[in-house]
């Protein structure tokens, strides 16, 4: 079946070409016998339910009555018993066919556009729309408050930069967090012993560095230095604190965190190695902060993590690049420090 049906529905319809053809290259259509169970009442799944042709009955355990949704008439153009968990068991009355959309894309899908439409309004054409465009697509941006992206937009400041040119140095305290709209840097770090000093990584459009000075208030852990030329956008720690720290570090207390942990979440010590072996909480694993960047993709990116180091400094730094990446990530509030005072 041509995708071009989903067009008709709500509210897909409203999604920009480029976004539409996006979900639609994601949605499963598929045809289904009469008497085929679609869902069932109490259901938590992930899924929007569009029905493209047939009858569908939708009962619940909570009334004697049924309600019969038909291909083509208003009703079918919203998704079935849309709300979670689900309030109606949806069996096929006859074959039918049935569009499968992942809720949280459509949604996601959504509110770029529709924070986008906010920005033509608010901004004039000396902003680059695609450099806008590929933020919102951003694992930060997306779990940030539309509200909190139109004023980033506005206090970001674009800063030409040289090759060669040193943007932040190692032992200098924190003042800005940058994003690379155009360019390459290279990052280096000296070592505290011999002094010798190593490229540890480079940084492309796109990527985003010093928050960490900003989130832990320790001096620059490392050196930035532009390798061509290009464009910067640069944010105060004000702006910085209010519009992306705020909204992406999520604190928990001693109770929240064993409660998390019964549930399956992880916990995960972003302590040097030495402090972890000198003791951590028991069923913690060690990713130091300076390793995170490197080896954040060995965690399971489907599990949520209580992140702890000695105060909470440096797990404030380890959520806020965990979020950057799309992990689902909490914080323990004072860290092991407080665990002593709490026991």
């Amino acid at each position: 079946m041509d995708t071009d049906i989903l067009k008709t529905l709500v509210p897909i319809n409203s999604l920009t070409p480029d976004n539409f053809r996006e979900l639609a290259a994601e949605a499963v259509i598929e045809n289904m016998t009469a008497g085929s169970q679609l869902f069932k009442q109490g259901d938590r799944d992930i899924h929007s339910v569009f029905l493209l042709s047939g009858e569908v009955a939708l009962t619940s355990t909570d009334s004697a009555e049924s309600r019969h949704v038909v291909a083509g008439t208003d009703d079918a153009r919203y998704a079935l018993a849309q709300l979670k968990p689900r309030q109606y068991t949806g069996t096929a009355k006859t074959a039918v066919t049935v569009a499968w959309v992942d809720s949280a894309l459509l949604d996601r899908l959504l509110t770029w556009d529709q924070t986008t439409g906010y920005e033509v309004t608010e901004y004039d054409g000396s902003q680059d729309p695609e450099w806008m465009i590929r933020m919102l697509r951003s694992e930060t941006f997306q779990k940030l408050p539309p509200s909190n992206i139109n004023a980033l937009f506005a206090r970001f400041e674009p800063v030409e930069v040289k090759a060669n040119q040193v943007i932040i140095r190692q032992g200098d305290p924190g003042d800005f967090y940058y994003i690379i709209k155009t360019g390459k840097a290279n990052v280096s770090r000296k070592a505290e012993k011999g002094g010798k000093v190593a490229v540890v990584g480079q940084l492309g459009d796109g990527d985003g560095f010093g928050e960490e000075a900003l989130l832990s208030g320790a001096p620059r852990n490392a050196t930035v230095v532009m390798a061509v030329e290009g464009v910067l956008m640069r944010l105060g720690r004000k702006d910085f604190d209010e519009l992306m720290r705020e909204p992406l570090v999520q604190w928990v207390t001693l109770d929240q965190a064993r409660a998390l942990a019964q549930k399956g979440a992880g916990l995960l010590d972003v302590r040097t190695e030495d402090e972890f072996r000198n003791g951590t909480v028991k069923g913690s694993i060690n990713l130091p902060l300076y390793l995170l960047r490197r080896k954040a993709r060995e965690l399971d990116s489907k599990r949520h993590y209580v992140v702890f180091c000695q105060t909470g400094s440096r797990s404030c730094a380890a959520a806020f690049l965990l979020s950057q990446r799309g992990f689902e990530v909490s914080v323990l509030r004072g860290g092991l420090g407080g665990l002593s005072r709490a026991a």
